[in-house]
């Protein structure tokens, strides 16, 4: 995002330059109790903070987990568009991907049905879903618990744009809902919502003592690899960040209003859905014609970078992903060069 660090979160980085305190990450509870009490505002989900186990990225605690429990062959499925690491994640834990295509941009449930009934070994799940936007809803998820039950699939909820839900959604945690913490578990991290990602920190969440077990038997380099001053940010965050947050999901609901009417007025031909959550918009772009690849166009006619569709999976041809957390006049400037390329 275009936005300043969380005062909080430079000061404590502040901090630990000036203390020099750049070495590695200490082995502490404080991740999992600031995590805690973010969980309990935000959402009134009570997390055990000795469920939490810091580890590099979220991509690294999928993986992870996965490792844990495949072997080679073993099939994962995903729901595309998705965000586009989730089609690494499976070979580099030596899986197999089943894809189960979003259906109007919701979880497909007969579909996750007729899948989970082969017995895939995990089903990695984005909630909220990157690129849509969509805030799965608690029926939603409940229903996905009953199916991962009853085919014992485990599930693994990539809730990294969480703290991002915009005014208008709910947002619900995986393992709030009743019997997910025995087949679930969740991987977050403050590196979305508080512009953290270099300095990687994440963390991997379980809430019943199987899960728990999976984490244990982890090599304990995954969790030492962890960035000190990720931990430090990520703790700065989660404990004195609300406020910063609060103002900036404001911010973005401003931004994501002024989209949709620069859309209707210049690329009228343009279809989406407003997102429930994150600061990325998912265009349709596809009115232009299948030939079309709207993304390369818009970089080398408008000079406007998007992340083209494909990347997040065959369903994504025809789409654009914009990321709309910037200033309004950079907002606009970017419209108005898209719309005004040629024949588009």
């Amino acid at each position: 995002m275009d936005y300043d660090l969380a005062p909080p979160v430079a000061a404590a980085l502040h901090a630990a330059i000036s203390r020099s305190d750049t070495g590695y990450a200490p082995a502490s509870a404080e991740l999992g109790r600031a995590y805690a009490g973010f969980a309990s505002r935000r959402w009134g989900w009570e997390v055990d903070p000795l469920g939490v186990t810091s580890v590099t990225d979220v991509g690294v605690g999928v993986i992870e987990v996965l490792r844990q429990r495949l072997r080679p062959g073993d099939v994962i499925a995903i729901s595309p568009p998705v965000y586009p690491p989730f089609f690494d994640w499976a070979p580099e834990a030596s899986a197999r991907l089943l894809s189960v295509p979003l259906t109007g941009g919701c979880l497909d449930l007969a579909a996750l049905e007729r899948a989970f009934a082969t017995h895939p070994a995990a089903y990695i799940l984005s909630n909220p879903h990157n690129p849509v936007g969509r805030v799965h809803t608690f029926d939603e998820l409940a229903a996905l618990v009953r199916l991962a039950r009853l085919y014992g699939v485990l599930l693994i909820s990539d809730e990294i744009h969480a703290p991002l839900v915009l005014p208008g959604a709910v947002f619900t945690p995986l393992l709030s809902v009743p019997g997910a913490a025995s087949v679930a578990v969740a991987v977050v991290s403050a590196s979305k919502a508080f512009n953290l990602a270099g300095l990687k920190c994440a963390a991997i969440v379980t809430g019943s003592p199987r899960m728990a077990s999976l984490v244990a038997r982890m090599p304990a380099e995954v969790h030492e690899r962890t960035g000190h001053l990720g931990v430090l940010a990520s703790i700065a965050a989660f404990t004195a960040g609300d406020s910063w947050l609060d103002a900036l999901l404001g911010t973005l609901a401003a931004r994501r209003a002024q989209l949709a009417d620069l859309l209707a007025t210049r690329m009228p031909h343009v279809r989406w859905n407003p997102p429930e959550a994150t600061y990325l918009a998912w265009l349709d772009c596809s009115a232009w014609g299948p030939d079309e690849v709207p993304a390369a166009r818009f970089l080398q006619e408008g000079r406007v970078a998007v992340e083209p569709g494909t990347r997040f999976g065959a369903a994504g041809a025809g789409f654009v992903r914009l990321n709309f957390a910037t200033s309004p006049e950079i907002l606009d400037e970017a419209v108005s060069r898209m719309a005004a390329v040629p024949g588009l």
